[in-house]
C-alpha cells in the first residue's frame, strides 16, 4: 500500500487532501512518525524519526493520531481480495504481501494482469493506491513494488532480470543495512556486480555465514516459496517517555508492566520463550541492548525477573533513561515451566 496509514486519513479527512501529513504521536511527548504521506516526505519526513524533528523539517505539516483499529480493517479486507484470488498470500505487515499468482483465481496468464485486476479493485472498493511488482521471485518483486510509487506497476520479466539486477545499489540486497553497508563499501563493494566479483573472503568478512545468501541474491536467485504462515521469531513492547526516566525503581516498574505484556502475548498465543531481551536508550540516544536465555516460560514474574536482572545490567542506575523496550525471543509452542530467579545459561550481548 501507498503511504498507507497517512493515505487512510487523507481519504477520510478532505482538508489533509494534498497536504503533507504524519500520522503518529505528539512532538510535545516525543512522538515518533509512523507513516508520511508523500506530500510530507517531499520535505526529508519519514517514519521512526521523531514528530519533533519532521515539525522542523516540515513546519506546515499536519500531525494526525493513528486509528489502528480502522488500519487493520481495512487491511483485512484488502488481504480479503488478495485470498480470493490466490490462497497463496505471505503478509509481511498490515500494508505489504507476496502473492503467487502463477495459478489464480481469476485464471490470468500473466502477473501483470493479475497486478492490474487488483489494483483497480483496491482503488473502487477501498479509494486507495497500491503499488505492485511483478517478477519472477521474492527477492526481485519486492524491489519492483517500491520502484515506482505511488500507484505503480513494475515487471521484471525473466529476460530483463540481468540487465536490471546490473544497475542496482549494494543497499538493495536483502539484509543489508546500513552497518552492513558501511562494512562492504570499506571492502570497496557498493554494487550489487560488486558482490559478484568480490572475494568471497572480503564478503565473509564483511557479512559472515550471510556472503552465500548475497551472492545468490547478487545473480538474481531467490527461491523462498510464498509461505501462507510464518511463526513468529519474537514480541515485545517499547516506550518512549515524555521526560528521562532518572529513578531505578520507576524503571524497574515500567520493565515489570513490559513483561506483563509479553507474557499475555505468549500465553494468548500458546507459546513460550526462552530469550528476554532489554532495550535501552539513554537520554543522549545511545542505544543498548541486554539479553538473557533459560528455561522456556511465558511467566510474567519469570520474565520481570530476568528484564529486572538485564536493567541492573546497564548504566542505567547513573544515567537518564529516555526509552525502554522488553521482548521475548526463542518462541516454542508449550507450557513452559515458570522457574524466576534461576539461571543456567550465560548472559548473551
Amino acid at each position: 500500500m501507498d503511504a498507507f496509514y497517512a493515505s487512510v486519513e487523507q481519504r477520510d479527512d478532505p482538508s489533509l487532501r494534498g497536504r503533507p501529513v504524519a500520522v503518529g504521536g505528539s512532538p510535545e511527548q516525543r512522538g515518533v512518525v509512523a507513516a508520511a504521506s508523500y506530500e510530507a516526505r517531499a520535505f526529508g519526513v519519514r517514519s521512526a524519526i521523531p514528530m519533533s524533528r519532521a515539525l522542523r523539517l516540515c513546519p506546515a505539516l499536519a500531525i494526525v493520531r493513528p486509528s489502528f483499529e480502522k488500519y487493520r480493517s481495512i487491511s483485512g479486507r484488502i488481504f480479503d481480495l488478495y485470498r480470493s484470488v490466490t490462497p497463496l498470500v505471505e503478509p509481511l505487515s498490515l500494508d505489504e504481501a507476496y502473492l503467487d499468482v502463477t495459478d489464480n483465481a481469476w485464471g490470468e496468464r500473466l502477473g501483470v494482469s493479475v497486478a492490474r485486476r487488483l489494483k483497480a479493485l483496491i482503488r473502487e472498493s477501498e479509494g486507495l493506491t497500491v503499488s505492485a511488482g511483478v517478477a519472477p521471485n521474492k527477492f526481485l518483486a519486492k524491489i519492483a513494488s517500491g520502484w515506482d510509487k505511488p500507484d505503480g506497476l513494475t515487471v521484471i520479466a525473466p529476460e530483463r532480470v540481468e540487465s536490471f539486477l546490473q544497475g542496482l545499489p549494494v543497499e538493495a540486497l536483502w539484509g543489508v543495512g546500513p552497518v552492513t553497508s558501511r562494512r562492504l563499501a570499506e571492502r570497496g563493494i557498493t554494487t550489487l556486480m560488486q558482490v559478484r566479483t568480490a572475494g568471497r573472503e572480503a564478503l565473509q568478512q564483511a557479512v559472515g555465514s550471510q556472503a552465500d545468501w548475497l551472492l545468490q541474491l547478487a545473480h538474481g536467485i531467490d527461491e523462498r516459496p510464498v509461505t501462507t504462515h510464518r511463526e513468529p521469531k519474537s514480541a515485545g513492547t517499547e516506550r518512549t517517555f515524555p521526560r528521562d526516566l532518572e529513578d531505578l525503581d520507576t524503571m524497574r516498574t515500567h520493565v515489570s508492566a513490559m513483561a506483563e505484556t509479553a507474557s499475555q502475548w505468549l500465553d494468548a498465543r500458546g507459546y513460550v520463550a526462552r530469550t528476554v531481551t532489554l532495550k535501552v536508550r539513554y537520554g543522549d540516544f545511545e542505544t543498548v541492548t541486554r539479553s538473557h536465555s533459560d528455561a522456556p516460560t511465558r511467566d510474567a514474574a519469570a520474565i520481570s525477573a530476568r528484564a529486572r536482572l538485564l536493567l541492573d545490567r546497564t548504566e542505567a542506575h547513573r544515567r537518564r533513561v529516555r526509552l525502554l523496550g522488553v521482548s521475548v525471543h526463542n518462541l516454542q509452542a508449550g507450557t513452559g515451566a515458570p522457574v524466576p530467579g534461576q539461571s543456567s545459561l550465560p548472559f548473551l550481548q
